[in-house]
Formats: structure tokens, sequence, C-alpha cells
């Protein structure tokens, strides 16, 4: 019998996200038949080659002009088909504004718009005879908020992921009315699991799992040595604040001026790429550090597999933002390439200190550089802490192994089964 679930995120394809699309084709691997709903559509140019092997049909529910006449033939055919749910949840909605505050794009009025669409689809999957067995939201402000409205319409069981900003960044009440009405709410480190325990009392908390964000180990994994070339540091990431790329810009500077026989290649974009640029120039690394741009997941392996030092250099900001488990050091792990990175976030999850990576104070740049200096000049230690990366990844972050356990979210085998009804289990955002 086929299990169906409905999948709402923010926007897809992402490339940063990398860790969704592995996840739904890991799922779909594994015989589920999955339907993406999209908040927006992603106009991103660079898009991971491994989309088009995705099977699951994509909903995008952009709320324009031009789909006005659509969106109103949703909101009469739920209306019709569910009268109660419909005249409940709206009234839900518009007593509790504040389910859409802190980071957010959408009020929850837009949010329950986008949950009626969701829901006339469900409606229409059931009349086909394919009717979806549960809903899963991935991140925890509007798309959490919009699969908890479309549970309320539809009575499907609901869970969602959170992951670092849209968790962190939203009320905790607000995060408490959308963990009340979950059946599990899944995140990708222990860092973060502490967070919500901290955040939603214990009676609207639903089963708290830890899946980490799992690489597909057939296509990571160690490259042949490239003995005689020019060392190469590798990072990858999206160039903004958290992922403390002008520190890792001030090291490189202090490895060069003791070890100078080196090339750094930096892929991805973000607003920070012209003032990275230019202190990149300002510290006399132009001939060391070439800045590429946004690539695809191919272009990533391509690099890992010439990569001396995979480093990364994330931090806490000012308003909260900060990294869960980067995919990007699962990917190199996972390649065997020693990693050195910084203890922000549920980094120290992963990458332990001398262990199977160099793992430094957060913002500490002279100790960042001491980590790379010290990569690059020792082979023996390159080849121990690059092959006990790849057992850590091996071990514990296999996409396969994140699929099976999501999967028995999907079945509801996570936990006691709870009230699914976010205003009766606690009190909500007002």
């Amino acid at each position: 019998m086929s299990r169906r679930v409905i999948y709402v995120v923010r926007s897809w394809p992402r490339l940063s996200q990398t860790f969704v699309l592995n996840e739904v084709l890991a799922l779909e691997r594994r015989g589920l038949d999955l339907a993406i709903f999209s908040l927006v559509r992603s106009d991103e140019t660079v898009v991971q080659p491994q989309v088009e092997d995705v099977r699951a049909p994509l909903t995008v529910l952009t709320r324009s002009r031009r789909k006005l006449r659509g969106r109103l033939r949703a909101h009469r055919s739920v209306l019709a088909a569910a009268p109660h749910e419909y005249a409940e949840t709206l009234r839900f909605a518009l007593r509790h504004p504040g389910l859409a505050a802190g980071y957010t794009s959408s009020t929850t009025l837009q949010c329950f718009d986008h949950a009626v669409t969701v829901a006339s689809h469900v409606l229409r999957m059931r009349e086909e005879g394919a009717a979806p067995d549960h809903l899963h939201a991935h991140f925890a402000h509007d798309p959490a908020l919009v699969g908890l409205l479309a549970a309320r319409l539809t009575g499907l069981p609901f869970s969602f992921t959170g992951h670092a900003r849209d968790l962190l960044q939203i009320p905790p009440a607000a995060l408490a009315a959308r963990a009340a009405a979950a059946t599990a709410l899944v995140t990708c480190c222990q860092a973060n699991a502490e967070h919500i325990e901290a955040a939603v009392p214990a009676a609207a908390r639903p089963p708290v799992l830890v899946v980490h964000h799992g690489v597909d180990l057939t296509r990571f994994r160690p490259a042949a040595a490239h003995p005689g070339q020019l060392p190469t540091i590798l990072s990858v990431g999206r160039l903004v604040e958290k992922k403390g790329y002008d520190d890792l810009l001030h090291a490189l500077a202090l490895v060069r001026a003791t070890s100078p026989a080196f090339r750094c290649h930096v892929y991805g974009d973000g607003p920070l790429l012209q003032r990275l640029l230019d202190l990149r120039d300002q510290l006399g690394l132009r001939d060391h550090v070439v800045m590429h741009g946004a690539c695809s997941n191919d272009r990533v392996l391509a690099a890992l597999a010439s990569a001396a030092v995979f480093a990364l250099a994330p931090r806490h900001t000012e308003d909260g933002d900060r990294d869960g488990i980067p995919n990007v050091l699962v990917e190199a792990m996972a390649c065997a390439v020693p990693v050195v990175t910084t203890a922000a976030g549920g980094i120290p999850e992963l990458v332990r200190h001398e262990e199977n990576g160099l793992v430094m104070p957060s913002g500490d740049v002279p100790a960042l550089a001491a980590g790379m200096r010290r990569l690059l000049g020792n082979p023996w230690l390159q080849r121990r802490l690059g092959t006990a990366g790849r057992a850590t990844v091996a071990r514990d972050y296999d996409v396969g192994d994140a699929a099976r356990m999501l999967e028995s979210v999907f079945l509801g085998s996570v936990g006691p089964e709870r009230p699914r009804n976010a205003s009766s289990a606690m009190a909500v955002a007002p």
C-alpha cells in the first residue's frame, strides 16, 4: 500500500537547501509518494541536477492576482466539503495573528490562504482514491504555520522540521502553538532540541526527534589522492553573516604570511559577496582566494575531490541566528576531507576536536589560521582526521537512515497519540 505525504516548504528548489532535496529523494527510494507544496517559486538560476530525479509533483502557492480565481475556487471547495473545519480554522487564524510574528514573510491570514489551497488538493486526492496519510512542513516559520492550518482543515496528522533561524527567531509562544498541533517535531541537531525543550512547555511538546541531515554515501566518497598539486583549501556556504567568511579571510591572511603555497576556493553566493571580495583584495589575497559564486552539488563534489582541507567559520550573530549542522561539513567529511571549523550551533555534535576534525572557538581568527596551517603542513594528520570523519558520517549521517526515521514519524510510530488542536493544548500567541 502506497504511503502518501504532503510536503510544505518555503521555496523549491533551493540551492542552499540540498538537505531537503536529499531527504525527498531518499523517502521516494523507500516507496513514499510525496506531493510538494512550495510557498514561493525559487528563481535561482543554478539548480541541483538531482531535482530532475524527484517524482513528486510540485504546486507553488504564490498569492498573485493572476491566481486569484483559482484560490477562490479552492476556498469554495473546502468550505463546501468541510464547513465546520473551514470556519473554525479561519476563526483561529483571525484570533491569533501573533502566530506569524518574528522571522516571517507572511501574515497568519496569508498562511490560512495557502493552507486552503493545500486542503483543496487534499480533497481532490481523496476523491481520486489517493488520499495522503500525513502532512510534513520543512522550517518552523511560515511553512509550519501553513502546515498547522492545513492540518486543521483536513484532519491530517502534522509534523514539522525546524532548522536554524526559522526555529530560533519566532516567538516561543508561536513555536509552542505549532508544536502543540504536531505529532512530532524534528530537528537536525541536539542544540536545537535543547532550544525547543526550553521554549515549549512539556504539556504542549510532542516527541522531539534529532534527525541528522544525511548524505548519499555512494556519491560523496573519498577520492584518489592528488600528490604534487598546490594545496587547496575549500569552503562552501551562503555569503551571509552567520557563516563567518570575514573571519575566514582574515585567517587566510595569517596563513599566507607563513605558508604562502596554497589556494582557497570559495563556492557560494549571498548579500555579502561584494564586501567579501573587497576584503579579500584589501588583505592581499587576490592570488590566493578564488570566489566562484553559486554552484551545483556536482561541482562541489568535484571540488572536494582535489581539496586538502575544508574550512568553515560559522558564528552566532547578534540577532540570535546560527547554524545547526552545516550540510557541507557532512559532505566534506563523507569525502574524507579533513575539516577545520568553529564551535557554533550544532557543529561540535558532528566534529570532535582532534578526533575527526579540528574545532576552534567561534570568532578566534588566530586559532582558525593555526588549524588550517597545521593541516596543510601535515599529510598524516590530514589522512587520520579524514578517515575518522568518513567513519563518523557513515555511522551517523547516512541519508537512508534519516529517511527511515522520518518514515516512522509519518507512520505515527514515534510516540503516544496527542491532541492535534493547538488551541485545546495550550494558550497560543496573541
